[in-house]
């Protein structure tokens, strides 16, 4: 009996313990509790009564309070991934096929890596400029135009050479120039320069820009100077080309000027010509998505499978012709060129993709 009533007293004693610890814990975390919801009710009748006169400086100081933890962390979580140098570096990144079509030849050129800035090369003896342009996945007028060179031949070894990420040029904004005068300046399309990734706007929504910024014109040429490697950007439309089953031989679904091609940062073609121009199958299939089902950047789209592994899209489209389900023939029209989402200007956005992977539309459309 002994032994059983020093059981039962260390138990009492242990739940009067608990009984206890709850009691102080509960007491701290409804003092703590009681104190945040005070704060909390503070700051909420002050923005209330600004009417929102402070929210913007709240929203600003929350992400850069976001941007301060990321570049922390950034180092660890960098070096907890495999295939990620010391120097935070990829060892290995994406490779970009971009095809360039010339007067003479299709060439498939292969970018190593993806770049998202001006790189400098030191020339080396034997090169030139051609095959520094190859070995970076641009043309010979970029490299030119971004060094002043006047003739193919005014390279020497040792000589710095600055390297754009992709084919285009350079531009320094100056006051009151925008997306589509910077365009026009480069006789390049305001598209390619709001979709290459490393361009930056104060406004997303207006694609604004600030004085002294610079961004790359992917395509672009220097005014009043003749290239040295003209490039053919026309795409033809195949009339009459209707056919019954997928062939897996696809036609133009547009005629037009090109206006970007397909590289690692934009996987489709571009192919810009007047505003509501049909737009047709490029081969037959089953329409699986005809319309704009989740207000994305793509805007009003016509999606086709094609039963043999391949799909097509149809992008920014003013209107759709068609609905999901509809079985079209190669050459029926499913829609009129449009400007519809994250677009500056009527185009057609034309996708080819097999397994899941987008294709170069150019291996197809010959």
């Amino acid at each position: 009996m002994s032994i059983r009533k020093r059981v039962m007293g260390v138990g009492s004693d242990f739940w009067e313990y608990c009984q206890a610890w709850w009691a102080w814990a509960f007491r701290r975390g409804y003092r703590w509790f009681s104190k945040f919801e005070a704060v909390k009710r503070w700051v909420a009748q002050t923005l209330y009564r600004q009417r929102g006169r402070f929210a913007r400086p709240f929203v600003h100081t929350g992400m850069a309070g976001l941007a301060a933890m990321g570049i922390t962390l950034a180092p660890v979580l960098a070096s907890s991934f495999p295939g990620v140098g010391n120097s935070g570096e990829p060892e290995s990144s994406p490779s970009a096929v971009v095809m360039e079509v010339t007067e003479n030849a299709t060439v498939t050129i292969v970018s190593d890596k993806v770049r998202d800035k001006v790189l400098e090369y030191t020339v080396a003896g034997g090169d030139t400029v051609s095959g520094i342009a190859t070995k970076f996945g641009i043309d010979s007028d970029t490299i030119r135009w971004e060094n002043n060179l006047a003739t193919v031949g005014a390279i020497r070894p040792g000589q710095r050479l600055r390297i754009l990420p992709v084919s285009g040029v350079r531009h320094k904004v100056t006051r009151g120039e925008t997306i589509y005068s910077i365009a026009k300046k480069y006789s390049a399309d305001t598209q390619a320069i709001v979709d290459f990734p490393f361009n930056t706007f104060t406004d997303n929504e207006t694609f604004a820009l600030a004085v002294g910024q610079e961004l790359i014109v992917p395509e672009g040429k220097k005014p009043r100077e003749v290239p040295w490697s003209p490039t053919l950007y026309v795409a033809q439309r195949t009339p009459d080309a209707g056919a019954v089953s997928a062939l897996g031989q696809f036609v133009w679904p547009i005629g037009g000027r090109i206006t970007q091609r397909f590289v690692w940062y934009h996987r489709g073609l571009d192919i810009a010509t007047a505003f509501g121009t049909p737009v047709l199958a490029a081969d037959s299939g089953k329409v699986t998505v005809a319309g704009w089902p989740d207000n994305g950047g793509y805007g009003n789209r016509v999606i086709i499978d094609h039963g043999n592994g391949y799909q097509t899209l149809y992008a920014h489209l003013s209107k759709v012709s068609v609905v999901a389900g509809q079985t079209v023939r190669r050459g029926d029209q499913i829609g009129l060129e449009g400007s519809t989402g994250r677009s500056t200007g009527p185009h057609l956005h034309f996708e080819i993709h097999r397994g899941g992977t987008n294709l170069n539309p150019l291996e197809f459309l010959k």
